[in-house]
């Protein structure tokens, strides 16, 4: 697979999504504005969501 291909599939919506997000609450846990505890909750909810959907789209293919 070209390297063109593989950026090509990386930015996808949901892809956008999931490292934007990770970005934001990095950030905000850094500058302490959430706990530690609410960064682990919603950063598992976004990575098993990007994977959940990840799995699916690969059983349809």
């Amino acid at each position: 697979m070209k390297l063109r291909e593989r950026i090509a599939k990386l930015i996808d919506v949901k892809s956008l999504v999931t490292l934007i997000l990770t970005g934001v609450f990095g950030y905000l846990a850094v500058t302490g504005r959430v706990s530690e505890q609410q960064v682990q909750t919603i950063y598992t909810v976004i990575i098993g969501f990007y994977f959940g959907t990840q799995a699916r789209k690969n059983e349809k293919e």
